[in-house]
């Protein structure tokens, strides 16, 4: 195998002991997952990625299809309870940290390198958190980098030009589970260019896999071109309107708490490794290729975790680098240095990444730190994260929803309208609706408005007000054009969820003057 420096061998024993550490380390994160899987609720993403595997097709407003059908297939086969659709989420981080510490092996690491590896990204907090909150897009676009980054390196240490076309194969898979693999891509391209590795573009197998994975994503792009480039308007606006600004100090800052603070001790060093790195060269892509995708997102205003893909080879390349400078120096005692902070600093951590606490201890826990949420859209903070507060709230105004809906005479309920505000409400409304009977909700945010105006017919309706005052929500109700009464059935009110959720007005309303599909145009919200 090729390797970074001379003298590292590879033998069949090396390679077998690392992997069964590798194959020891990942269960055990998958282990601290599933254990936490059912300790709070649906997620709001949770919910509407259900939903929208009701609903299969080649694209979504908010995100590209491959996640939806996992998920279909993990319905059909376990069910849809959290443990059943969590699963594959830990499966995904687990492999990820396989994936990591094999880029380790590749660099020239021995057992010790690839442990401390696949250790750092066991307990990083964004790794685990992806496995335990929710199934999401999120969890798998951690893998689909990894795997990417694995080959990336293989090619660049000299691996068979075979190799770009299945590095072509995981960029698509990657896209078709979510667009940020676009930002893989093209920062491994100016990676070859900056590290001189141009030679590779002017062969043929690069073009090959990226024309084999144009033709796997034609599918996808022929959706977006037929309903006029839906997710480009989604993201648009996403920018403008809905995502905070985090200056470029909080946006570094967050990478720490994303990577893990005793971990950014290991990618920093790997960073500084593999732009120093004798005999190889070539492998300062990675480098250049973490500078460039980090210069975007930071010009782009990118959330703080839209980076935390790139951090597998930077950990790797760390764990290579504190072997050799133990071992050359006879700094032994950096390695259980270095694996004692990470620990340490991880277990710290843990609360904020996986469920463990109930969630009261958990806002005393976070406060006694210090660490208060601050809001990451543009609406109010929580007294716990967001990932923690959007699985707060979602059964208890399901429940007030189905009281008003069985005040309802059973002609009215014939012809009943549920109208939710946002995807989070409606999927909610969708999900634990039916036990109640409810019929589907209505709501014209992001997907759910193709998916209709609900009854034509509509003599009734529920609606979940906006922010405003009951003044307000009635006169809007109530104003020209719309029903005829709206009588407040409910408020809700919920503990830990989001402000945004918490005493929202449920109305019924009689006598409209309108139908849905008359002003659902008017009505699309993609944000």
């Amino acid at each position: 195998m090729a390797t970074l420096e001379p003298g590292v061998t590879d033998s069949p024993a090396a390679v077998r002991g690392g992997l069964y550490l590798l194959l020891g380390v990942a269960p055990t994160k998958d282990q601290i997952n599933v254990a936490f899987h059912g300790q709070y609720g649906y997620f709001r993403d949770e919910l509407y990625y259900l939903a929208c595997s009701d609903h299969l097709d080649w694209g979504y407003v908010d995100h590209p299809p491959l996640s939806i059908a996992i998920l279909k297939v993990i319905r059909l086969v376990f069910g849809d309870s959290l443990y059943a659709i969590r699963f594959p989420a830990a499966l995904a981080g687990g492999a990820s940290v396989v994936l990591t510490g094999l880029m380790a092996r590749k660099l020239g690491g021995g057992r010790f390198a690839q442990g401390l590896a696949a250790f750092c990204i066991a307990l990083s907090p964004v790794v685990l958190g992806n496995g335990a909150r929710s199934f999401s897009m999120n969890a798998f676009d951690l893998l689909f980098w990894a795997w990417g980054a694995y080959v990336f390196i293989a090619i660049l240490i000299g691996g068979s030009p075979r190799l770009w076309l299945w590095l072509g194969v995981i960029v698509v898979a990657g896209l078709m589970n979510k667009y940020s693999m676009l930002f893989f891509a093209a920062g491994a391209g100016v990676g070859l260019l900056l590290a001189g590795r141009w030679r590779d573009l002017r062969t043929s197998a690069p073009w090959i896999g990226a024309a084999i994975a144009t033709a796997i994503f034609l599918p996808h792009l022929i959706w977006e071109a037929r309903l006029g480039w839906p997710s480009l308007e989604f993201m648009r606006n996403a920018a403008e309107s809905k995502n905070v600004k985090l200056p470029a100090g909080e946006f570094l800052v967050g990478q720490i708490l994303q990577t893990g603070l005793g971990q950014s001790l290991v990618w920093i060093s790997g960073l500084a490794f593999l732009f120093r790195a004798r005999g190889m060269p070539s492998i300062r892509a990675v480098g250049w290729m973490f500078v460039a995708v980090a210069s975007v997102m930071l010009v782009t205003n990118a959330k703080a975790y839209y980076l935390s893909p790139i951090y597998f080879p930077l950990v790797a390349a760390g764990a290579v680098a504190i072997d050799r400078t133990a071992s050359r120096r006879r700094l032994g005692w950096l390695r259980p240095a270095i694996g004692a902070l990470v620990l340490v600093f991880s277990l710290i951590a843990l609360p904020f990444a996986v469920p463990i606490l109930p969630i009261d201890t958990f806002v005393r826990y976070q406060n006694a730190l210090g660490m208060t949420p601050k809001a990451e859209e543009r609406d109010r903070a929580a007294d716990v994260p967001q990932s923690y507060s959007d699985m707060f709230g979602w059964e208890g105004m399901v429940s007030q929803i189905a009281d008003a809906y069985a005040r309802l005479t059973p002609e009215e309920r014939r012809h009943a309208v549920i109208f939710a505000r946002n995807y989070g409400e409606a999927a909610a409304i969708d999900f634990f609706g039916r036990r109640a009977g409810l019929p589907r909700a209505i709501c014209p945010h992001n997907n759910y408005w193709y998916w209709g105006s609900g009854d034509p017919e509509m003599t009734t309706a529920i609606v979940i007000g906006g922010e405003r005052t009951l003044e307000a929500n009635l006169a809007d109700l109530t104003g020209p054009g719309r029903f005829d009464t709206a009588t407040l059935a409910a408020t809700t009110s919920c503990d830990h969820c989001r402000p945004l959720e918490n005493g929202r007005m449920i109305f019924i309303c009689r006598g409209p003057h309108f139908r849905f599909r008359d002003i659902w145009v008017d009505e699309r919200h993609f944000v």
